[in-house]
């Protein structure tokens, strides 16, 4: 048997560090920001690590390695020295041999070593923990053979067990357990690796065991110790938020690269009110996101169009976001890991894009068998994961899958109500993964996608549009199979890889009008990372489209040029298209992060993309950079950034005889500054203003024949405001926040003409919300908006308006049977009543031994507001009516989970 030192080790490796250590202390790791055990950022560094004295690492659960037993059958002793490196946990994240012994040694020291727990280095003067680097010595003796023990054994038992997630099913690590003895003294031990924890041999009675673990709820429960018995016990416990943070910060991982990113709890995603608990829908609650108008399911973002904002799914382009109407989102809230939010100003590892992005991470299959199952009113999903069998968890997989049923009850209510229906609203959405991880990096292999369909029968053509008459239809698909590699070469060294294959399907159709494109392509992109030292990281990578599209179109010329538009659109003359088109649009980038002081960065970069569609070579340099003026708490930061944001047009828009190949790209210039402070430790407040500058914005035209249109890059514009956020943080029975955007968003078609708003436009967007959580278990929560109101061209003026002229020629008749209108003023003159609305949620969640139930009631415009949405006219636009938007929209759902 190895005399071990037992807690005599630590002792013995603190002596040895600090006689051996090059600086006589721990090599503080300067990894970047260190984050404690719910992934906050710990500030409050006043000096580099190696100018201030260290409190250093001590054992506080000790792992005795095996002796080998050919060393113990030869009767050889020995010592290992190995090299830890301890998180700011106290958790071993590697270890290396430093000096060896052989003879078997140095693997039984290596095997133990992620089992030790201690309690982690700290700075003296404020002390927050830091990762650091130890020397720990591990020696193998023999020891003398004792005579046996005659004493009489005590009649006692045994207790131990295992403290579980319950979210996740996972074991918890180096959660301190508490014991209260009979005799009224107390007991304690931390949980290992895998969870356990023993506190060994207790004489019989009833035992108090109390745990409080950071970030759960807390745990009592009375146990029996009974003589000659082993008490064997799993403890689950719940976490305060459900699964963590939506967009995780993971210990190690850097700053991010923009001047902006939001985030937002698991807890606050699934209780907002009005988004049915949907992660992609509660991003139209933040700061610089607009309404969209009606049932659009599109992200405005800073002012910009739907097109200019991309969604990624792993670095992957996925076409849309939100299933039709913006009920739902395209992947599921339980599969996703995080959700990175930049409305501008983002990385150069980014581009293609002059409004915003967001990308979406897939989270990691469970290495535990769960699942879950969920209906409402408006669709039913499941997911299934767990380890693949006979991989030893090496590798795990997860399936899962949603469908709407609004086919089953909507199709029948707007049949009752009139409308000939061949195709209710209707999307399902499916994901399938299975990935291998390790230490230092995970493969993952992953095949999704999304189908909407909706299609409706136009018995009679409308007033005005003789020739509008039978199916109104459309179809959304997209599917991608990808593959992610991501691995830590060293610890300076980092490289991301991810490939896949993109189908894309868009079809529409109206009467015998169609646009139908269909596009296949390879998508890519790779990752470099090389840490320069303890102030610089350099970031290196490539971005890749390439394949191929088909457009098949059957649509209305617009006028010629000095023709008046005074015929139905249903009239026009046809411009027909049958066009296969290459696509080719590779990329690269470079982005330095240096850190010339602890509470400075700065953050340069360079990005340059390629159109073949337009042979043009584009380069966008970027630059943002954040100080803190005050570190620690209360922290105070201000930042700032600067770049350009080029984008290729959109496909449609190059490809004759819709597009013109001569046309170029447009391009976004951004400009933002803003300050973060920190009022309480729950309490933050962050004010941000941005400009964007729009240049060579594409103008669409018409030839002189009608028989195509052209395309010139003579739009200009800009975008201007300020966003306020005011955000309390979750506590165990609260969170919420008031979010504020002014703002305005112009455009005019050419230089010399007229500036107009933007149809998108929202000058005041306003959001309050907040949700308490009772200790029954209930959760009530509600969410306030008031946006400006949508802009309208006016074709009949306000009657309670007094500058409105009850004489004035609104139509002219057009010799089809229709009214061909006359607008008032210029574009988007008239600027509708202010959008108001006040949603309601109430979550209850029931948890069982082995599977949690818990039910929803989510409200939307609870007081049932009419907001107008639009204007409509009669037939000879004489008259005017409000088109309303969303009535009170109740959804109710049930959700089971083990």
């Amino acid at each position: 048997m190895a005399s071990l030192l037992g807690r005599k080790v630590s002792a013995s490796a603190l002596a040895l560090l600090a006689a051996t250590l090059p600086f006589g202390a721990a090599w503080a790791q300067d990894d970047g920001p260190k984050f404690d055990g719910k992934g906050r950022q710990i500030k409050g560094e006043e000096a580099p690590p190696s100018q201030r004295k260290v409190v250093l690492p001590v054992v506080k659960t000790y792992a005795a390695p095996a002796y080998p037993p050919d060393a113990k059958k030869k009767k050889i002793e020995g010592e290992v020295i190995l090299k830890l490196t301890i998180d700011a946990n106290g958790l071993v994240e590697k270890a290396v041999v430093d000096q060896g012994a052989g003879h078997g040694f140095d693997e039984a020291a290596l095997a133990a070593a992620p089992k030790l727990i201690f309690e982690p280095a700290r700075f003296e003067d404020t002390g927050q923990p830091f990762k650091a680097t130890i020397r720990f010595k591990y020696e193998f003796k023999l020891d003398a053979v004792e005579p046996p023990d005659e004493t009489p054994k005590p009649e006692v038992g045994t207790y131990r067990g295992q403290l579980v997630d319950a979210s996740i099913s996972e074991p918890l690590a180096g959660i301190r357990m508490v014991l209260r003895l009979p005799d009224g003294t107390e007991r304690e031990t931390y949980t290992d690796e895998n969870g356990d924890f023993n506190f060994g041999e207790l004489p019989p009675g009833k035992y108090a065991l109390s745990v409080q673990a950071e970030g759960f709820d807390p745990l009592a429960a009375t146990e029996e110790v009974t003589v000659g018995e082993e008490l064997a016990v799993t403890y689950r416990i719940s976490p305060e938020a459900v699964a963590g943070i939506i967009d995780v910060v993971v210990e190690g991982e850097r700053p991010p690269r923009e001047v902006t990113r939001r985030t937002l709890e698991q807890r606050e995603i699934a209780r907002i009110p009005g988004t049915n608990g949907d992660a992609l829908r509660s991003l139209q609650s933040l700061p610089g996101v607009a309404r969209p108008p009606a049932i659009a399911g599109v992200l405005l973002v800073r002012g910009s169009a739907p097109q200019d904002t991309l969604t990624f799914v792993d670095g992957i382009n996925v076409p849309l976001i939100y299933h039709f109407g913006g009920l739902s989102s395209v992947l599921p809230t339980e599969v996703l890991e995080k959700i990175d939010f930049y409305p501008g100003n983002f990385s150069a590892r980014y581009g293609r894009a002059q409004g915003g992005i967001v990308d979406v991470a897939v989270r990691s299959p469970k290495k535990e068998y769960s699942g879950l199952a969920q209906v409402d009113l408006i669709d039913a999903r499941v997911l299934f994961e767990g380890p693949i069998p006979w991989t030893d968890k090496e590798w795990t997989f997860s399936v899962s899958g949603r469908r709407s049923y609004l086919d089953a009850w909507l199709g029948p209510v707007l049949e009752a109500a009139g409308t000939e229906v061949a195709q209710a609203p209707r999307y399902y959405d499916y994901q399938a993964a299975i990935e291998r991880s390790w230490d230092t990096g995970k493969f993952r292999a992953s095949f999704y996608g999304s189908d909407d369909r909706l299609e409706l029968v136009v018995g009679e053509p409308g007033p005005g549009e003789p020739a509008l008459a039978g199916n109104i239809g459309l179809i959304t698909i997209f599917q991608r199979g990808q593959l992610g590699y991501e691995h830590d070469i060293t610890p300076d060294d980092r490289v991301e890889v991810q490939l896949a294959f993109a189908h894309d399907q868009l079809s529409f159709g109206l009467s015998n009008l169609f646009f139908n494109l269909d596009s296949y392509q390879f998508l890519g992109r790779a990752e470099y990372t090389r840490k320069l030292g303890a102030l610089a990281t350099l970031n290196m990578g490539i971005d890749m489209q390439a394949g191929e599209a088909s457009v098949a179109a059957r649509l209305p010329a617009l006028p010629r040029p000095g023709q008046p538009d005074n015929g139905p659109f249903s009239t026009r003359q046809l411009i027909t298209a049958d066009v296969v088109a290459g696509v080719y649009r590779p990329a690269a980038y470079v982005e330095a992060e240096i850190t010339p002081l602890s509470r400075w960065r700065l953050v340069p970069g360079i990005r340059l993309d390629y159109a073949k569609d337009t042979t043009q070579l584009t380069a966008s340099p970027r630059f943002n950079t954040r100080f803190d003026i005050m570190e620690g708490f209360p922290r105070t930061t201000v930042k700032g950034g600067a770049g350009v944001f080029q984008q290729p047009p959109q496909f449609a828009q190059s490809v004759p005889p819709f597009g013109d190949p001569n046309i170029r790209g447009n391009y976004a210039v951004h400009y933002s500054v803003g300050v973060e402070q920190e009022i309480t430790r729950q309490l933050e407040v962050s004010l941000e203003g941005f400009y964007k500058q729009l240049e060579s914005q594409p103008i669409s035209q018409v030839s002189t024949s009608g028989a195509s249109n052209t395309i010139a890059n003579t739009g200009l514009g800009y975008v201007g405001g300020a966003e306020l956020l005011v955000k309390y943080k979750p506590d165990d029975h609260f969170f919420g926040w008031i979010a504020y955007t002014l703002s305005r968003s112009v455009r005019r078609n050419a230089p010399d003409e007229p500036e107009y708003l933007v149809s998108f436009d929202q000058p005041h967007i306003l959001t309050v919300l907040g949700s308490y959580r009772f200790d029954s278990g209930w959760e009530i929560g509600g969410r306030f908006r008031f946006v400006s109101g949508n802009l309208a061209d006016p074709i009949v003026c306000d009657a309670g308006k007094s500058d409105c002229d009850p004489t004035r020629i609104n139509a002219l008749y057009n010799g089809v049977g229709g009214y061909t209108p006359i607008a008032l003023g210029g574009l988007n003159n008239e600027r509708l009543p202010p959008f108001n609305a006040f949603d309601v949620r109430v979550d209850k969640k029931w948890q069982f031994e082995l599977w949690a139930l818990s039910a929803y009631l989510d409200v939307q415009n609870a007081y049932n507001n009419q907001n107008t949405e639009a204007i409509a006219y009669n037939f000879s636009f004489t008259g005017r009516t409000p088109v309303t938007g969303i009535p009170i929209l109740p959804s109710i759902g049930l959700r089971g989970e083990f």
